[in-house]
């Protein structure tokens, strides 16, 4: 025990801008040993946290629930988490987006912009590890709250998507699906004049369902593309704030937890119920919980740990840490 605690220590210091797991507490970065010569509290608290993280995982059957903070690495801002918290955007919801079609013509415009930042972002760290943990039979599966699919881009196979997927689309007249890709090159020939304008999006102005910053006078003049199986309307299959999450896709979750031996939080802030009823969930079944996440979360008192820590380098520690192959 001594000997791992130690090692465990070691990889764990590499880890940069490590924060306590009391919430709201911010330390400054990790050194074990103060000018006092006393040991660092912040740091013996977060290696300790580590250390029950990687025997959890070790132990096989974790299932992930992850969230937007996994991405942010990826350069998609998160919502609340730390790249989120000065942005001001409000999330397009079902019910604005079925019911007028200026709000329809607002999404999609803005929605046009954003989305190749997101078709083009690429896993981090974080995803990769993530992937490696999964190759290794460490995980029962993978539930995920993002839509951009970088689970998947980083070799992970077992997959749910919670909210849906941002490369597809859906018409909410016939149900047909279609890959955001055709919809894309469509949009660009109805709309000639939006190639420019797309190259000065800054990413940070895009949200994580690949909403970005449009002024009110380019959005009056886009072109909308309806569906080519019916001419219905088109809408991306993800689910919009004020949306259910299909009942299958929920039950399908509750089963995974059920047959898993710990629950491991990434990134999550556990905001909204659709995450965190798993993490209430795998608490009333006495599942032990991990929250490794930067910043509190509304699952905390559910956890059996906590850890406020960057997720790449923490995950990839944690790789190192139990010998995976990457």
């Amino acid at each position: 025990m001594l000997h791992r605690r130690r090692w465990c220590a070691v990889v764990y210091s590499r880890a940069t801008a490590r924060q306590s797991t009391a919430p709201g507490h911010r330390a400054n970065p990790p050194d074990r040993i103060g000018h006092d010569g006393t040991v660092d509290v912040t740091w013996e608290e977060n290696h300790r946290s580590f250390c029950v993280i990687a025997d959890l995982v070790a132990g096989g059957g974790a299932a992930v629930l992850s969230g937007a903070g996994l991405s942010t690495e990826s350069g998609i801002p998160d919502y609340r988490g730390p790249t989120g918290l000065a942005r001001q955007a409000v999330p397009m919801t079902y019910q604005a987006f079925t019911g007028g079609e200026e709000a329809r013509r607002r999404y999609w415009a803005r929605s046009h912009l954003g989305w190749r930042h997101i078709a083009h972002a690429q896993p981090n760290a974080g995803h990769h590890a993530v992937a490696s943990l999964e190759r290794a039979g460490l995980l029962a599966g993978i539930i995920t709250q993002n839509v951009d699919g970088l689970h998947q881009a980083a070799g992970a196979a077992a997959v749910t998507d919670l909210h849906g997927s941002l490369h597809q689309v859906i018409c909410l007249s016939c149900g047909a699906r279609s890959s955001r890709v055709s919809l894309d090159a469509r949009l660009r020939d109805a709309n000639p004049g939006w190639a420019a304008a797309a190259a000065a999006v800054n990413p940070a102005a895009v949200n994580p369902d690949g909403d970005a910053v449009v002024s009110a006078a380019a959005i009056s003049s886009f072109a909308v593309a309806g569906c080519l199986d019916c001419g219905g309307m088109l809408k991306p299959d993800v689910v919009f704030f004020g949306e259910n999450v299909p009942p299958a896709r929920v039950a399908a979750c509750y089963t995974l937890v059920e047959r898993a031996r710990s629950l491991i939080v990434l990134g999550s802030s556990l905001t909204v119920m659709s995450g965190l009823r798993y993490v209430r969930h795998a608490a009333k079944l006495g599942l032990p919980v991990a929250i490794v996440n930067q910043g509190a979360t509304r699952g905390d008192s559910y956890a059996a740990v906590t850890l406020d820590a960057p997720l790449g380098q923490t995950l990839t520690d944690l790789v190192g840490r139990l010998s995976v192959v990457p």
